[in-house]
């Protein structure tokens, strides 16, 4: 009998499973594609970031570029992050730049002409940007092997194309059912990003977390060249950046 059950082999029950197993837990992944990373860890755009205005999702993303920096297969690139921050917010980002800061995370405040030399963009009611030098991205897919292969190593057990169907917990134990077996363990771990609420509710348990549709898009290779950071305006929402000759966003 497995001590945990993982639900979902994207990189968060990846990594959950490794560092499960690094502990001596025995760690059976279920996951309902024929594969990994077939939700929002694949179709993500693979940015990475230290500029939050939480400490602990300054710390935690902190933490996790560090070791992507050492995991060849996560292919980390410190492109960076440009914030254009609209006059409006210039405050709340004056305080979250004092959060990241006081952790000790690099980030810097740019001046609007010195944010121009990284990114050409209209000034009009933009008050200053923030620059993070350690953001940039990864390979979302080769992270999630990564850490799926050294679940393995360490002896947990990956099961594809099995859904979670239903599971109870009982006497300490929760037996969870798939279309292929019934598996006991007294720890269930929901790994399963936006779609958990619904995943929850088959358990019985109203979890507030629910799917927001997010969009892609890739240009054609553009007719110069161009090395932008991943840059957003924090006013709309939008953002874009540099994907060898084309532009992601």
């Amino acid at each position: 009998m497995a001590r945990v059950v993982v639900v979902g082999a994207g990189i968060v029950g990846a990594a959950s499973a490794y560092r499960l197993a690094e502990k001596g837990l025995r760690v059976l992944v279920l996951e309902k594609e024929a594969t990994y990373a077939q939700g929002s860890t694949g179709k993500s755009a693979a940015g990475v970031r230290v500029q939050f205005s939480e400490p602990l999702n300054v710390l935690l993303s902190y933490r996790s570029i560090l070791e992507y920096r050492e995991i060849p297969e996560a292919a980390y690139r410190p492109t960076g992050y440009l914030f254009l921050v609209p006059e409006a917010q210039a405050e709340a980002q004056e305080e979250a730049l004092r959060v990241q800061k006081a952790l000790g995370v690099p980030v810097e405040k740019l001046s609007l002409a010195e944010a121009q030399r990284k990114v050409p963009f209209r000034e009009e009611g933009l008050a200053y940007a923030t620059f993070g030098p350690m953001d940039g991205t990864i390979d979302p897919h080769g992270a999630t092997a990564y850490y799926l292969r050294e679940a393995r190593r360490l002896g947990a057990e990956m099961r594809f194309s099995e859904p979670l169907l239903r599971a109870e917990r009982r006497e300490g134990v929760w037996r969870v059912e798939t279309p292929k077996g019934l598996y006991e363990a007294p720890f269930l771990l929901l790994c399963t990003g936006a779609w958990t609420g619904e995943v929850g509710r088959t358990l019985g348990l109203e979890i507030p977390v629910q799917p927001v549709r997010r969009m892609v898009f890739a240009t054609a290779p553009t007719p110069f060249p161009h090395a932008f950071p991943l840059t957003v305006d924090l006013g709309t929402g939008f953002y874009f950046r540099s994907e060898g000759s084309r532009l992601v966003k």
